[in-house]
C-alpha cells in the first residue's frame, strides 16, 4: 500500500513530467540552450557553436520549427538567441512574430552558426552552447533532460556546475516505480490530487482541433477520415482515436505554432498518451472522475517506461506512450488490474521494435500504428487474451516485461541507432 509520502513524490513526478512544449522538443531544447547562453553572454552572439549528442541531432533534423515554415537545427538556433526566453522552458520561442522569422534567416545567411556532433559522451541527450561576441564568451550545457542546464559559464567565471549522475543530484532523483505502485496510484488517489491532468487534455484537444483546420505534414488524419479512409476504417471509435490523435502530431511535426502537453520530454508521447484516451471516454460517455484516473494511468505508466528506457532512444516514443494509452483504455473498458497488465503484455508483444529515425512528419504514421496497436491489445485484454511468457520477451511478471522492452531499446539497438544517424546524414 502506497504511504501519503509517495502518493504526494508520484504526484510531484507527474507534474514535473507533464508540461506543456511547443515544437519538437529536441530543437526547442536547442532553443533553449542557446537563449541561455546568450542571455549570460549579455549581447546578441556574434558567433554560435553548438555541439550534440547523436540522438538529438537525429531528432532535430527533419522537424518544422513552430511559426517558420522552415526545417531544422539552423533557424532553432538562431531564434534560440534573437528572441529566446529561457524562463520560458520548453515554450522558449512562444513570442515569435514573422519578423523575427526573417532576421533568423539573416543571422543564418551570416554563417553565425557551427553544429557539430560531440561524440565522445556517454549522454544521449547533450547539448553544449558557445556563444561568442568579441573577447566574450559563454557556456550553457543541457544534458539527460531537456530542460536540466548542468553547466553554465561566463568566461572565467562557473555559473552552475552540476553532474547528474549516480543520484548526486535532487533533481534527477525519482521515486522509483513498479507498475503495481502506478496501477494502485491511479486507482486510489484523492481525485482533487490529480484533476490538473485534465489539462493535458484540454491543451492536446485543442492542437488536434486547430490541426483539423488547416493541411500540415502528411495530412495523415484526414487520410483516415477522408473518403477512401472511411470506406476502409468507417465512422468508429477507432477511427476517431486515430485521427483524432495523429491530427495533434501532424500538426506540431510540421512546426505549427500549437502547444501541447508532453510526457518525459516529448510532444508526441504526451499527445499519445492522452488523445485516445479522452477520445475514447468521450465516445462512451465516460465520467469526467474516470477520464482522470485513466489519463493518469496512462501517463504515468509512460512515465515508468521511461524511466528504464531512457529520454531518447533507438526504439519510437510511441511504442511507450501508446502502451500507457493501451493501459488507460482497457481501464475505461472496465478491466481490472490482471487485464491492464495483459494490455502492457500486449503491447510488448506487438510493437517493440519500432525504431527512432527522427521528429519529423512521418511521427503521425507511426502515431497511428501505435493507437489501433493499443485498442487492440485492449480489446484482447478485455477478453483475458494476452502473450504468455512461452513467446518472445513477454515475462509472467508485468515489470520483468517492462524491462525487457526498455533494455532492447536502451542497450540492443544502440547499432541500430548509429545506422539510423549515419543513413540521415548520408542523404
Amino acid at each position: 500500500m502506497l504511504s501519503q509520502l509517495e502518493k504526494d513524490q508520484i504526484v510531484s513526478l507527474i507534474k514535473k513530467e507533464v508540461v506543456p512544449a511547443i515544437g519538437c522538443t529536441e530543437p526547442v531544447a536547442v532553443s533553449l540552450c542557446v537563449a541561455k547562453g546568450t542571455e549570460v553572454l549579455g549581447c546578441q552572439p556574434e558567433k554560435i557553436k553548438v555541439y550534440l549528442s547523436a540522438n538529438v541531432l537525429k531528432n532535430a533534423m527533419g522537424v518544422g520549427i513552430p511559426g517558420t515554415k522552415m526545417v531544422g537545427l539552423p533557424i532553432a538556433i538562431a531564434l534560440g538567441a534573437l528572441i529566446g526566453k529561457s524562463e520560458y522552458g520548453l515554450q522558449v520561442l512562444k513570442d515569435l512574430v514573422p519578423e523575427d522569422v526573417e532576421r533568423g534567416k539573416q543571422y543564418i545567411e551570416e554563417k553565425r552558426i557551427e553544429i557539430s556532433l560531440e561524440e565522445d559522451i556517454e549522454d544521449l541527450l547533450y547539448i553544449e552552447v558557445h556563444c561568442i561576441s568579441g573577447n566574450d564568451k559563454s557556456v550553457a550545457v543541457i544534458r539527460t533532460t531537456h530542460t536540466n542546464f548542468s553547466y553554465i559559464a561566463r568566461n572565467e567565471e562557473i555559473l552552475l556546475d552540476k553532474e547528474c549522475g549516480e543520484n548526486n543530484d535532487q533533481e534527477c532523483e525519482e521515486i522509483p516505480l513498479t507498475f503495481s505502485k502506478v496501477y494502485e496510484f491511479s486507482m486510489t488517489v484523492p481525485l482533487d490530487d490529480i484533476h490538473f491532468i485534465l489539462k493535458a487534455a484540454e491543451i492536446n484537444r485543442t492542437a488536434s482541433n486547430l490541426s483539423a483546420q488547416g493541411n500540415y505534414g502528411h495530412n495523415v488524419a484526414k487520410t483516415v477520415t477522408g473518403k477512401l479512409g472511411k470506406q476502409i476504417f468507417g465512422d468508429s471509435m477507432l477511427s476517431h482515436m486515430m485521427s483524432y490523435t495523429a491530427a495533434a502530431c501532424d500538426a506540431r511535426m510540421d512546426g505549427a505554432m500549437i502547444p501541447v502537453m508532453s510526457n518525459s520530454g516529448s510532444g508526441n508521447q504526451g499527445i499519445t498518451a492522452t488523445l485516445p484516451v479522452l477520445t475514447y471516454a468521450e465516445d462512451t460517455k465516460c465520467s469526467e472522475d474516470q477520464l482522470v484516473r485513466a489519463l493518469v494511468l496512462s501517463h504515468l505508466t509512460v512515465v515508468y517506461i521511461k524511466q528504464k528506457l531512457g529520454r531518447l532512444s533507438a526504439l519510437c516514443g510511441c511504442v511507450a506512450a501508446a502502451t500507457g494509452a493501451s493501459c488507460g483504455i482497457t481501464y475505461l473498458m472496465g478491466g481490472d488490474y490482471n487485464q491492464v497488465t495483459f494490455a502492457v503484455k500486449n503491447m510488448v508483444g506487438n510493437i517493440t521494435g519500432m525504431i527512432c529515425d527522427g521528429a519529423k512528419p512521418s511521427c503521425a504514421l507511426k502515431i497511428s500504428s501505435g493507437v489501433s496497436t493499443a485498442v487492440l491489445s485492449a480489446i484482447m485484454a478485455m477478453e483475458h487474451k494476452v502473450v504468455s511468457s512461452m513467446e518472445g520477451i513477454v515475462d509472467d511478471d508485468v515489470d520483468k516485461t517492462i524491462e525487457n522492452l526498455t533494455s532492447i531499446g536502451a542497450q540492443g539497438m544502440k547499432e541500430t541507432d548509429k545506422l539510423v544517424l549515419k543513413i540521415m546524414t548520408s542523404k
